[in-house]
This record gives structure tokens, sequence and C-alpha cells, in this order.
């Protein structure tokens, strides 16, 4: 898989974006369970980034981080084409976004995933993230499961 930064408003990001929130929409259809939110000025360079993942010249995979200050950075829409799910691709995109969260001099990761995503919720636990109290817009949703880990 080929791993580049795109522009939050490119055709390629609106239709992974577009796949991700259609599925979360279906896994969940209450009112209020959706924290869909993510600025264009927020991944800047030197703020964060928006990956997304090729194979074989196809867009399947996207992930982003953003600052948030205090040397923390929140990993956001991490998403894989249901197709092609299982061959380690969100692996690879999630290494990715920790090694940009170092150069951005974050020391710890959070981010929130919904409890009807057991597969997302296991790579994070693979790939060192614990449960943590919830935080920021996701502190009063009961669907939403924040993790963390510190980074070296």
């Amino acid at each position: 898989m080929n791993i580049c930064r795109e522009d939050l408003d490119s055709p390629i990001v609106m239709a992974l974006v577009e796949a991700l929130d259609t599925e979360l929409l279906e896994r969940y259809p209450e009112p209020g369970a959706h924290h869909f939110e993510l600025e264009a000025e927020e991944i800047e360079d030197g703020l964060g980034a928006f990956l997304v993942g090729y194979v074989d010249g196809r867009p399947v995979a996207c992930g982003a981080i953003r600052s948030l200050g205090g040397g923390a950075a929140e990993i956001k829409r991490m998403y894989v084409r249901p197709d092609v799910r299982g061959q380690g691709l969100a692996w690879a995109v999630l290494l990715e976004l920790e090694r940009i969260a170092l150069e951005l001099g974050a020391r710890r990761l959070v981010l929130e995933a919904g409890a009807r995503q057991a597969e997302a919720l296991a790579l994070y636990r693979r790939a060192g993230f614990a449960q943590i109290e919830r935080f920021g817009r996701y502190a009063s949703s009961p669907l939403s499961i924040c993790m963390a880990k510190d980074l070296r």
C-alpha cells in the first residue's frame, strides 16, 4: 500500500469519508450518536494530516491526526473499504499517523471509537491503546469508547 497526504476537500477524501459516514450511520442510527467533525485547518502542515492509502492506485483506506496541543494528538476518521479489510491496511495507516504525531511533538495519542466497532477496538488494543475516560465532545456519549497511548 502507498500512503499519501491528501487535502480534506479532495474528491478522493470526500468519497472515503462519505463511505465511512454511511457505515457509521448504519451502525449507529441513534440521534446524537455521531461526532464527524474535522476541519481542514486542523490537519494543515504542522498541525496534523489526512492520509489516504492506495492499493494498485485505488484509494482504499484513510485516517487523520490532529494536534490537540499540550503534547497530545487525536486520531480521527480511520476507515478501510470493506472489500479489502483484513490485509493490515488499517495497521499501516495507524503506524504512519503515529509517526506523524511524533513529528508534531505529540507524546500522547487519543481517539474515540464506537462501542459497536469491535474490529477497530481490537486494532487499537493491539497497537497499545488502552481505554480511558470519555473526553471532550464524547464525554456524554454512551456509545463512545475513548482510548489513549503514550508515545516514546
